[in-house]
């Protein structure tokens, strides 16, 4: 079972051979807590997720999260095209990091690994902001951007794992389900 509303995380889980007998988003509060540090509301996220949607006897819980850092200020989803803007100013020639937190639930015991990004985001101009704004792929989107989108021009250089700044370390998730007898189907 997939803890997400996130179309990006059931696509990826697709690319590996894997697809969830059902797709539960969960409802939780993701407010920070405050000085809470990014790894571990990242962390913390994925956790809950998981523990809010159960599962049948047997059955096995995956749940995720995705946070995006400038410094420690944790960059949420976007409330609207004015957050979007700044996110991208804040982010424009600047190295950020994406930490995304799997959890995985079984049979009582919690699985989880945390995957951190560094993304390198090369200037950007006021135009091309409004222009990728205006775009609407931000909405949804930790940080206001999806780097497998348009947003991918902006990004001339990462460090870790592409699949986890889009919303699932597909590595990190393979391995966890494999250790509970999942695997997909190549």
């Amino acid at each position: 079972m997939l803890a997400s509303a996130s179309p990006r995380r059931l696509d990826l889980l697709a690319q590996i051979g894997i697809v969830p007998d059902a797709v539960i988003p969960a409802d939780i509060d993701e407010t920070p807590l405050k000085g809470e540090p990014p790894r571990d509301y990242a962390r913390r996220m994925a956790s809950e997720k998981a523990a809010a949607v159960t599962s049948g006897a047997g059955g096995a819980v995956l749940a995720a999260d995705t946070v995006v850092t400038a410094g420690r200020r944790i960059l949420g989803k976007p409330e609207d095209e004015a957050e979007a803007t700044a996110f991208l100013r804040l982010l424009s020639g600047r190295r950020h990091k994406v930490m995304t937190s799997v959890t995985l639930l079984h049979e009582g015991r919690a699985r989880d690994r945390l995957v951190e990004t560094t993304v390198r985001f090369r200037p950007l101009t006021a135009a091309e902001i409004a222009a990728y704004v205006a775009t609407g792929d931000w909405r949804g989107k930790a940080g206001g951007y999806g780097i497998q989108g348009p947003a991918a021009a902006f990004a001339p250089w990462l460090q870790g794992s592409f699949t986890a700044v889009v919303g699932l370390p597909l590595a990190e998730t393979a391995g966890l389900l494999a250790s509970i007898g999942i695997r997909g189907q190549a």
